[in-house]
């Protein structure tokens, strides 16, 4: 298997963590005989500092030319007074927009080992295994007109979605729920807005299409608290780009920390993967970032680029069986650290990468 890879770590612990990704996805390329080829370039905060915008065109260039595009995280404080296009994250919504991937794949998990890490009861989370599916390129983040103006003291932005927009997210929705347990969950505010009038509308006509696949609808507030209070009644949710961040970010307290959710954007010219976390300035530079959720998403460019199902599952497997032994970082090792061992991020890296030999090498690969 030949697969060229970009890399954008991007700002604060994005370097560290897509690092640790890196290193699984070589470990994995040496043991199966794969020619991976890495390219780095500079995305966010950093591409401001040094090439005065936060996606310079060589980065782009390099995106289109490649399989897969690795993200780690983009942000900083310093950049806040910049206009939103100006910012770290105008970067990434310009990214994604030209790689023109619609469909964002979250999955959110539970670890029976990280349940003591959540505020919700573990009888509450066990078993969870929710699928988000959050369309990336309309709704109130691509909208226009937008404005702030400050002489008036008014802002606006506008939500707005076609049907042909949210006609193919849901196939997508439809299509995974096909590979799991035949449930879709459309999230929407119907009842006050227009354009989520138009979102239940479509999806209700693309769920004939999938006779086999169970569709219900629920308001973005009523989820918001299902989610926290029975999540395993869920299988793919499939919602829109304002209403899909909120969600999937609130679903950290299942997993136990946000450093632990991976994510995939698909349906464009290259798929573009990154973790769901920030940039976490406060603490980048010192060991304590969580590499999890970038080496999970590692695994999700494995099974969805790569077409390397085996691979991606040894990656899961050896993340399950490094928290069973009792390692964690630091957002991972609140409260009671009793048979608890605390690493840092390189050593949770090198940790995983071990185990996934181990696995690997076992099974013949």
């Amino acid at each position: 298997m030949n697969l060229k890879i970009l890399v954008t770590a991007g700002d604060g612990i994005g370097p560290e963590v897509t690092g640790e990704a890196v290193a699984v996805l070589k470990e994995v390329a040496a043991l199966g005989g794969h020619d991976f080829a890495f390219m780095e370039k500079r995305i966010g905060g950093v591409a401001i500092v040094e090439d005065g915008t936060p996606l310079p065109q060589d980065t782009l260039d390099a995106a289109l030319a490649s399989d897969a595009v690795l993200l780690g995280a983009v942000g900083g404080n310093e950049f806040n007074a910049l206009p939103p296009d100006k910012r770290p994250e105008g970067g990434l919504l310009a990214i994604r927009a030209a790689l023109g991937g619609f469909a964002n794949l979250r999955p959110c998990f539970s670890f029976k080992e990280l349940t003591v890490n959540s505020p919700l009861r573990p009888e509450v989370i066990e078993g969870t295994d929710i699928l988000f599916v959050r369309e990336l390129l309309g709704g109130a983040y691509f909208g226009k007109p937008r404005e702030w103006n400050k002489e008036t003291g008014t802002a606006f932005n506008t939500m707005i979605y076609r049907r042909e927009e949210v006609a193919r997210v849901a196939r997508v929705a439809f299509e995974l729920a096909r590979q799991r347990r035949k449930k879709v969950t459309s999230v929407d505010k119907a009842n006050v807005l227009e354009v989520s009038q138009l979102w239940r509308a479509t999806v209700t006509e693309v769920a004939k299409e999938f006779p086999d696949v169970t569709l219900e609808h629920q308001y973005v507030d009523a989820m918001a608290m299902h989610i926290l209070n029975r999540p395993r009644d869920f299988d793919v949710v499939v919602t829109e780009n304002l209403f899909g961040d909120i969600l999937t970010d609130e679903s950290g307290v299942i997993t136990g920390s946000l450093g632990m959710l991976p994510s995939a954007t698909i349906g464009g010219k290259v798929d573009l993967y990154e973790p769901v976390h920030g940039s976490a300035p406060d603490i980048a530079g010192k060991g304590l970032a969580n590499p999890l959720g970038a080496i999970l998403t590692a695994g999700m460019i494995l099974r969805l680029t790569a077409k390397l199902e085996a691979e991606s599952a040894a990656i899961r497997s050896a993340v399950r069986k490094v928290l069973e032994q009792g390692y964690r970082t630091a957002d991972l090792a609140r409260g009671n650290r009793e048979g608890v061992t605390v690493l840092s991020t390189r050593e949770m890296g090198a940790k995983v990468r071990e185990t996934v030999k181990e696995q690997l090498s076992a099974a013949g690969r």
